[in-house]
């Protein structure tokens, strides 16, 4: 057995191998070390390898998911090793012969399929990046979903796609560039590094056309050289995850850079667009506003919030499939009480392709397409007949647009009634999780079937009655007629009975078996009759479960496309209607959408801020407005003051979000909004540093904004909070000062810039297109009152030492704050001198300085006290020139 293990192990030496023996996956030697302490299970010992133990571990078969879901978070590969023999084909090769074993698969972070592995809501992805003479591209798919994307970028754009996809492992030539190492060691992918061949363009053009079946590629688009050596390292690598299995995988897609907005990791993590600063989904953005019910609507809105359109016409659709379920109230209802018991159809779809899938993934699919029938009936107006559902109103075409819009998704539900019915009329309602299990095929649907289960079933209560009429003729009501795997079925008596069976008459029908410590075990020529007869039935019976369960499994696949294109259509007509949901549940608006440039919200509000605060306080939110006007007018550029915890970094986010929200299709929290199309979203909010990189918390701001500085286009929004703080107060003010002028000059975008740099509300007088506003508080009795009302004009002062009190600032330390503030503030032009009179009235400077002093040598203090008694304007010239040369004899006394 351990030479088959090496010899395995030596193919996978990059991996766990998981190594089936009986009911338990093992590692051993150093794989049991690291499993061991990667999941916190007993770490023991089998057998001996060159005089030294082999160190073991293990986990049970029927809970491997578990642990090997740590162990791919972990970043792990685990290779699994199946018996691919049944026990009793081993014996016939001789007492010693070894179960046959292989590998079956590779798991890694982006080829999961199982559902225990995966997050049903959020997509998992393995992507590729192939760099080509400069030229690059990334390709990513989701193997569960079977969605292939590429796009061609340039290195600088490399580290935006990557934030947009987010996949959990990439690919990458053995041999690349340094500077996209980089760029992925910035992110928490799991980098797999593969031969350059299997990123050969020429190759991956072959695989591809064999993969799909076509001759060229052409049909799908024009792919350069960098894109097909993407998709193919993708292609190679499930080859080699899933041993010549194939995922179903839909045409390869191409999209463009210019179709989405571009979002850097940054942006996205200040913004919190998925995920919040302490990695949680349920207070992101995504999380506040996702009411969606399916799997695959879930993983659909997730796409749409991270990379939001910029193309008007797919989002004046996506707005339009939003209003049609806004004005039909009582259809969205009941659309999406049917949307609510829809499985997870792509993933069922993708195991059993793989031949991974189960009785259950068929149930899913039989599921899941009544259902999406019934929403068929529903948005053509035609009554159901499903006892589930009630209402029975025709839509109202109040808006042909609208309901166009949501046609496009509704016909994507259809080519799926011959499978549907075959699945209803072959598949039990409650499949078993396993065939092993049997009960997959309904009563009916096969005669033979059904014929070999009523042997099956009858000879099971043969059984039954043939113990009690042997009880009854032996006269042994203890007698048990039992089974298992060695003896088959046999007859059982308590010892004290033996001599009943061993001695005539009984012990010329009765056939002595086994012996045990309190039992004789026997059989009969009846009973051997009946096990045969019961035995082939039950197999028979299973053997013919499994070739329903293999043409079912064929017939989905045979109309695998149709089913790809039904999820999708069910994924967008629930995202709309979520959509439509929470926009009804929290008073959102529909925005427009143009080419106008102009960014005007009306009564904005922050989407997570307001649920949180109604949900913890019940207080409302203040809402802003916001007006940033086209090209070349003014204002494009904002510049925003007022104290910390008035709401300016809230404002800020606010309506990036808002303009996020609008081109990712759906309504937003404001009274109104009018949005020309934006490109690029940047955001620096915040502090952080970087430590392990070297990067101090003003370096990371200064790269942050250099980005944006170097990338931002006309059409970007750009949002900027306290830029230059970080340093010294003129260094910081010359820094903010120059990027304000950048943003006008140069990037000539929409901006909105929050600053306690008083100094800067004056470029409005120069610069043409800025303009200034603040954010309202008053002062009542020494406290500051936040109004959270933003308006134009400029803030008269930070209140930074107001804002100390209320953060519990020692009252001593806010009142000596108050002293010196007032003291600086009298006369600006002497503030250096009142700050050198202050510093000698703090006690700890003083000490320090007495300190100072007595630590002196004596020649320095004499020198010192000289020149204490000197008063320069009495001094004459002559007085002054043996002043020097005593002060000199001083300093040169040793």
């Amino acid at each position: 057995m351990m030479v088959q293990y090496h010899r395995i192990k030596n193919q996978y030496q990059d991996c766990l191998l998981f190594y089936r023996m009986g009911d338990f996956y093992e590692l051993f030697f150093k794989d049991a070390v690291i499993a061991s302490e990667a999941l916190d299970i007993v770490l023991s010992k089998r057998g001996k390898n060159k005089g030294q133990d082999i160190p073991m571990c293990g986990v049970p078969a029927h809970s491997a998911d578990n642990y090997l879901q740590t162990l791919i978070r972990k970043g792990f590969r685990v290779a699994v090793c199946e018996q691919i023999e049944d026990v009793s084909e081993t014996k016939k090769r001789g007492a010693k012969a070894v179960v046959a074993r292989e590998v079956v698969r590779v798991l890694t972070p982006g080829t999961l399929t199982e559902e225990a592995l995966l997050d049903a809501r959020s997509h998992n992805f393995l992507a590729a990046v192939s760099l080509v003479r400069g030229n690059v591209a990334i390709a990513w798919i989701d193997i569960s979903v079977g969605s292939l994307q590429v796009t061609p970028c340039s290195i600088d754009e490399l580290s935006i796609h990557l934030a947009q996809i987010s996949p959990n492992e990439v690919l990458i030539p053995e041999h690349v560039d340094t500077t996209v190492t980089d760029i992925l060691d910035g992110t928490a992918s799991t980098i797999m590094p593969l031969a350059n061949v299997h990123f050969d363009s020429s190759s991956a053009n072959r695989q591809l056309c064999k993969l799909y079946n076509v001759r060229t590629l052409t049909a799908f688009g024009e792919f350069s050289r960098p894109e097909l050596g993407a998709m193919g390292a993708i292609v190679s690598y499930i080859n080699i995850t899933q041993k010549g299995k194939k995922p179903i995988l839909q045409p390869p897609a191409r999209k463009h850079s210019k179709d989405t907005v571009q979002i850097d990791a940054t942006t996205r993590r200040n913004l919190e667009i998925t995920r919040d600063f302490s990695g949680q989904r349920k207070t992101s953005l995504l999380g506040s506003i996702d009411r969606t019910y399916t799997a695959a609507g879930a993983r659909l809105l997730e796409q749409r919030i991270t990379a939001p359109s910029t193309q008007i016409d797919k989002i004046l659709q996506r707005h339009q499939a939003v209003s049609f379920f806004m004005q039909q109230s009582d259809l969205r209802q009941s659309v999406r009480h049917q949307l609510r018991g829809i499985p997870d159809l792509n993933r069922s779809l993708t195991r059993l392709s793989l031949h991974r899938g189960t009785p259950r993934d068929l149930g899913a699919l039989r599921n899941g397409l009544k259902r999406a029938r019934i929403l068929c009936e529903l948005l053509d107006g035609e009554e159901s007949t499903e006892a589930d559902h009630s209402s029975t109103t025709k839509p109202l075409i109040s808006n042909d647009e609208n309901y166009a819009a949501l046609m496009v998704s509704r016909e994507k539900l259809t080519g799926f009634d011959e499978l549907l019915d075959l699945l209803e009329v072959a598949v039990t309602e409650e499949p078993p999780s396993f065939m092993k299990d049997g009960g997959l095929v309904k009563e009916g649907f096969c005669k033979e079937l059904d014929e070999e289960r009523k042997l099956r079933d009858q000879g099971r209560n043969h059984i039954a009655s043939m113990q009690k009429n042997l009880a009854e003729e032996t006269g042994i009501s203890s007698l048990k007629i039992k089974h298992n795997n060695i003896l088959g079925y046999f007859i059982e008596i308590p010892r004290a009975h033996a001599d009943k069976l061993l001695t005539p008459p009984l012990s010329q029908s009765f056939i002595h078996r086994h012996t045990v410590a309190n039992a004789l075990r026997f059989t009969t020529e009846r009973l051997a009759t009946a096990e045969s007869r019961l035995l082939n039935a039950a197999s028979r019976a299973q053997e013919i479960e499994n070739r329903i369960f293999g043409e079912l499994n064929e017939q989905v696949l045979l109309t695998a496309q149709h089913l790809a294109e039904t999820t999708a259509g069910l994924a967008e007509i629930d995202v709309a209607a979520s959509l439509a949901e929470l926009a009804e549940e929290l008073n959102w608006c529909r925005p427009r959408i143009d080419n106008s440039g102009i960014l005007d919200i009306k009564g904005g509000r922050h989407p997570v801020v307001e649920q949180s605060l109604h949900g913890l306080t019940g207080q409302p939110f203040v809402a802003n407005d916001c007006f940033l006007a086209g090209t070349d007018e003014s204002p494009r550029i904002r510049l925003i003051t007022g104290p910390n915890m008035a709401g300016k970094s809230t404002y800020l986010r606010q309506n990036a979000l808002i303009v996020l929200l609008t081109q990712a299709g759906s309504f937003v929290p404001a009274e109104s909004v009018q949005l020309g199309v934006v490109s690029q979203i940047f955001s620096r909010v915040g502090a952080s540093d970087e430590l392990a990189k070297g990067r101090s918390t003003f370096m990371v701001e200064m790269v942050e904004t250099a980005v944006i500085l170097n990338q931002a286009r006309s059409n970007a929004l750009v949002i900027l909070d306290e830029i230059g703080r970080g340093t010294a107060t003129y260094d910081g003010l010359s820094i903010a000062w120059a990027t304000l002028e950048h943003l006008h000059e140069v990037n000539r975008c929409r901006a909105l810039f929050a600053t306690h740099y008083h100094e800067l509300t004056q470029l409005t007088n120069q610069l043409s297109r800025i303009a200034n506003a603040t954010v309202s508080v008053r002062e009542w009795e020494n406290k500051i009152i936040f109004l959270y009302e933003v308006h134009n004009g400029a803030a008269e002062r930070s209140y930074g030492v107001q804002v100390a009190k209320l953060a519990g600032m020692p009252e001593s330390v806010v009142e000596r704050a108050r002293e010196i503030l007032n003291c600086l503030e009298e006369d600006e032009q002497n503030a250096a001198g009142k700050t050198a009179s202050l510093i000698d009235e703090l006690p700890l400077f003083a000490e320090s300085r007495q300190a100072s002093q007595n630590q002196l040598p004596p020649e320095t203090n004499t020198l010192i006290n000289k020149l204490n008694q000197i008063n320069p304007d009495e001094l004459s010239p002559l007085d002054a020139l043996s002043l020097i040369y005593e002060l000199n004899e001083l300093t040169n006394k040793k």
